[in-house]
């Protein structure tokens, strides 16, 4: 029962990691042109 928790909480944290690194993209964009963009 206890090992079934951590396993499920491992699997959970393992895939919530990879859809922020690969679904949530970052709202920086690099080539933002002028400095007064806004962006820093």
């Amino acid at each position: 029962m206890v090992q079934e928790i951590i396993a499920f909480t491992i699997l959970g944290l393992a895939v919530a990691f990879l859809v922020k690194k690969f679904f949530w993209k970052s709202k920086k964009k690099k080539d933002c042109g002028g400095g007064d963009c806004g962006c820093s």
